[in-house]
């Protein structure tokens, strides 16, 4: 298994920032890409960010020019930096990381255990 450890989340004033963190561990081969989520009470998740293999980043239009994506590979770590947040951002945010492990190159789908942002106004 890879297990994953999400850090980062707290409360913020309305034009803050933060910065996740989705490190990755265990018998890793390759990271193929790493998709931040976040679900909001009453609302369905969605996909915020996704970088994956050569870095090249993918943003929600709803967090384009606030939110960006970034990786430390030496860590297998994955950073979301979260700026100009707005209250709307309020939710718990997952991390989904999928690769191959070392052993036998097998495919692996993982999720973090979440964590809250709160953004207060």
């Amino acid at each position: 298994q890879v297990p994953l450890v999400e850090s980062g989340g707290g409360l913020v004033q309305a034009g803050g920032s933060l910065r996740l963190s989705c490190a990755a561990s265990g018998s890793i081969f390759r990271i193929n890409a790493v998709d931040w989520h976040r679900q909001a009470p009453g609302k369905q998740r969605e996909l915020v960010a996704r970088i994956i293999t050569g870095d090249s980043t993918i943003i929600a239009d709803s967090v384009k020019g606030r939110f960006t994506i970034s990786r430390d590979n030496g860590k297998n770590t994955v950073y979301l930096q979260m700026n100009s947040l707005k209250p709307e951002d309020t939710a718990a945010y997952y991390c989904n990381v999928q690769g191959l492990t070392a052993i036998d190159r097998a495919y692996f789908n993982v999720w973090g255990q979440g964590t809250q942002v709160t953004v207060s106004s």
